[in-house]
């Protein structure tokens, strides 16, 4: 059994892993008693915990905040990453931290793989890949994970992922708008959490996609999510330009999992990710 130390155990990844990792003992302290911003905290969870597996879960994800908040962006996503990955090495503990699709600009018209160049276009995106920087250069058993648009059931409230908006909506309600023009590979958190617990075992340290496979545009992922569960939710297809947010996104941030794939992980596809999460709620 693997000792498991977890942190952002209360989000959708964190959530799934708990469940998913019945072969593990996992400890997973909740925010107000171990922040990842919190070097003290977490160095102190390691040494009581002693795990074998460091798993960070946690981040400063409001995307459109980070831009009005790039100091605490790059305190959570970035230095706190780094310490926590420095505090793991130093004990002999494997790390394992997850980035973001947003470290790409969106430009490209086929899945990123991790041979692309990274270039992120906001705050959040900067902040995350100088926190895979800071992993990468401590040479130690770690996993960088990059993943997208993650929905799944949280054990505390959080922020309504667009599936949970689609199921949400009742007759009377103003149609759902959703961008059609913007393309992902959204992610189901329990798929996630199974090839992420599979990657761990291999001992094949580095940089992964891990993403349900697409691509598909927002709007194509709603409508199918409607359709799975028999919702006939009124959804309306906006342009990007249309959906005003503070922070810029790329319009395409498709993933291609290469390398899981040939350790022989496969994700399955978004269509099944969608079909998983409706039979997990």
């Amino acid at each position: 059994m693997t000792r498991v130390l977890l942190i952002g155990g209360s989000g959708r990844l964190g959530t799934a892993i708990r469940t998913k990792w019945s072969d593990c003992e996992i400890a997973a302290p909740p925010h107000d008693e171990c922040d990842i911003a919190d070097a003290g905290a977490v160095r102190s969870a390691l040494d009581d915990f002693r795990p074998e597996v460091f798993v960070n879960a946690a981040a400063f994800h409001d995307v459109d905040r980070c831009e009005d908040e790039p100091r605490q962006a790059f305190a959570i996503n970035t230095a706190a990453v780094g310490t926590a990955a420095r505090y793991a090495r130093d004990r002999g503990v494997v790390f394992v931290t997850i980035s973001t699709d947003y470290v790409f600009d969106g430009d490209a018209r086929e899945a990123y793989g991790e041979e692309h160049a990274p270039h992120p276009i906001s705050f959040y995106g900067v902040s995350k890949l100088a926190g895979e920087y800071l992993v990468e250069s401590l040479h130690m058993g770690a996993y960088v994970v990059r993943t997208c648009g993650l929905y799944g059931t949280a054990g505390t409230p959080t922020r309504p992922s667009l599936i949970d908006r689609v199921l949400a909506w009742k007759p009377g309600d103003a149609p759902l708008r959703v961008v059609a023009d913007v393309v992902a590979s959204p992610t189901f958190a329990g798929d996630l959490a199974e090839a992420l617990r599979r990657l761990i075992a291999t001992e094949s340290y580095g940089l992964y996609h891990a993403a349900n496979p697409g691509p598909v545009s927002w709007y194509e992922f709603a409508r199918e999510a409607a359709h799975q569960a028999g919702h006939q939710t009124a959804i309306e297809p906006i342009s990007v330009a249309q959906w005003k947010q503070r922070a810029a996104r790329p319009h395409f941030s498709a993933l291609h999992n290469a390398k899981l794939e040939a350790l022989g992980i496969a994700m399955p596809s978004w269509q099944a990710g969608i079909a998983a999460y409706l039979r997990s709620r």
